[in-house]
């Protein structure tokens, strides 16, 4: 990785064109985020982020170590290193842990992304801190070796570009994808975010006063943020957001959040030229409904050709898998777990074999057998860090791999499963649009009957562009030839403007 060092502070300054062409950046490592079905329980139960703080912990912490596990690097917003519990517990623990989340920094594996600021240690503005957490993010990288510098990464480094840059590529843009919510297939987006028919009207009703409040905003050259629209549609008047208490009478609340959420996610993804990892239980980028966009920057290639594309639909051959056991909790590992996990020879030969097939999509056939024979001896030595840990035999699920290609053309979503009990593909064409369709295709590792906290992986590979409705027939017609082809027409679920004045202010993203 290159990018221009700097002696002030031990600190590598990095732009996004300077990070690993595999960074992710992870959603589940957002302080907002909750699973839909968490959040509908915490809504009927009148349940705050902090009530429900030992499950949710649980959770991102396995999602925090799914994404240190299969990617090479993470990019994580300043805030949540030490706002969200699950990762600043091993900074104030102190010890190994600490130590063991300053070499992630110290290798890029773990990527601040500072907004304003130009020190890693610098106060954010605007936002309310967990200070015993931010004191332990302080020690934490006042303590390093003289000889390790943290990477981080901003939009510019100069801090007039800086400003410019965050108004077009993060505020600007959030702004319009809020207001062009009532541009999409509004009973499309229902289904998709789990509304009952009966409530739809209702539902997009809702969705246009957002969209005339954003637009308010917007007329009085105010700017438009999800905080902004949680204190109006989604939190309990009065509390502040970082409490997390989200208001069950405010209608649609939950659904508003999850949008919001995907939206905020997706934009920051975006302006850094990276794929989201978006963890299980969550709202898809399919739900916005960006058919006819392609993204400019992305982690892969982008596929045109109706042939190739159906390619990833074909039942793929595996290798016989020998171990038959997958760790139940992926989040009972400690952080330094993952960091010797990270220098193991099963988890470079893993990402290498990944990484040549993000390089060359169209050549997936013979990069995801490689792929899936690693990730099979990767869970190997995972199992052997579990029971090193515990001393003892790990606590572990019966483990039937398979692998999940769900791909998305325009509004249908093709999913294929192959693994030892079979194969089958599996389309939904809730809806297409006339002229040329964008989508991605997404790789899912997994056990069959996959638990919460295990050890699985999800991330999408290559984009999608067919440029015309005949490319799209095309594709449909060679996907029904498929053996064991089915389909239905039922909407697919996608639960896994005007400028800002110029200053050089950057407002909190």
């Amino acid at each position: 990785m290159s990018g221009s060092h700097d002696g002030e502070g031990a600190l590598t300054r990095a732009r996004p064109e300077n990070l690993d062409p595999g960074a992710v950046i992870a959603q589940s490592l957002d302080n907002q985020w909750v699973s839909a079905d968490l959040t509908r329980k915490m809504i009927a139960k009148g349940k705050s982020l902090r009530d429900i703080q030992d499950l949710r912990n649980d959770q991102v912490r396995a999602e925090y170590f799914r994404s240190l596990i299969n990617t090479r690097q993470v990019v994580v917003n300043r805030v949540f290193f030490y706002n969200n519990p699950a990762v600043s517990r091993d900074l104030v623990d102190g010890g190994e842990a600490r130590r063991a989340h300053q070499k992630l920094l110290a290798d890029s594996s773990l990527v601040p992304f500072l907004l304003r600021e130009r020190e890693p240690t610098d106060r954010p503005q605007g936002v309310d801190l967990d200070e015993d957490a931010f004191d332990a993010w302080r020690e934490t990288l006042a303590e390093m070796p003289a000889t390790e510098k943290v990477t981080c990464v901003r939009l510019s480094w100069n801090d007039q570009e800086n400003a410019r840059d965050s108004r077009s590529a993060l505020i600007n843009p959030f702004a319009a994808r809020v207001q062009g919510l009532t541009a999409k297939d509004l009973p499309l987006l229902a289904s998709q975010v789990g509304v009952p028919n009966d409530k739809v009207p209702a539902f997009v009703e809702r969705v246009g006063e957002v969209v005339e409040f954003s637009n308010r905003q917007r007329i009085r050259d105010a700017a438009v943020t999800r905080n902004l629209l949680y204190e109006e549609f989604v939190c309990v008047d009065g509390s502040p957001v970082s409490e997390g208490r989200y208001d069950g009478s405010k209608p649609f609340s939950a659904e508003v959040k999850h949008l919001l959420d995907l939206i905020y996610n997706v934009n920051l993804a975006d302006a850094l030229g990276m794929y989201p990892l978006t963890p299980t239980g969550s709202l898809r980028r399919v739900a916005l409904q960006e058919w006819r966009d392609v993204r400019v920057a992305s982690a892969g290639a982008t596929v045109r050709d109706p042939e190739q594309l159906v390619k990833f639909l074909q039942r793929q051959a595996f290798s016989t898998v020998q171990d038959r056991l997958t760790p139940s909790e992926i989040d009972t590992l400690a952080l330094e777990d993952i960091w010797s996990l990270r220098q193991s020879g099963p988890w470079h030969r893993y990402m290498e074999a990944f990484s040549s097939l993000t390089a060359d999509p169209a050549a997936f056939h013979s990069h995801v057998g490689d792929v899936f024979d690693r990730y099979v001896r990767l869970n190997s030595e995972i199992v052997r860090l579990v029971e090193a840990r515990r001393g003892s035999q790990a606590e572990a699920n019966k483990w039937s791999p398979v692998l999940e290609v769900v791909l998305t053309v325009g509004g249908a979503v093709f999913t294929a499963l192959t693994g030892a009990e079979g194969w089958s593909v599996a389309a939904s064409l809730g809806a297409t649009s006339v002229g040329s369709l964008g989508g991605s295709v997404q790789m899912i590792l997994r056990n069959r009957a996959a638990g919460q906290r295990e050890q699985k992986f999800a991330r999408e590979i290559a984009s999608v562009r067919l440029d015309s409705e005949r490319e799209w027939n095309e594709f449909r017609d060679l996907a029904r030839r498929l053996p064991g082809y089915t389909e239905n027409h039922v909407a697919p679920s996608a639960t896994s403007s005007t400028t800002i004045q110029e200053n050089d202010d950057v407002l909190e993203y």
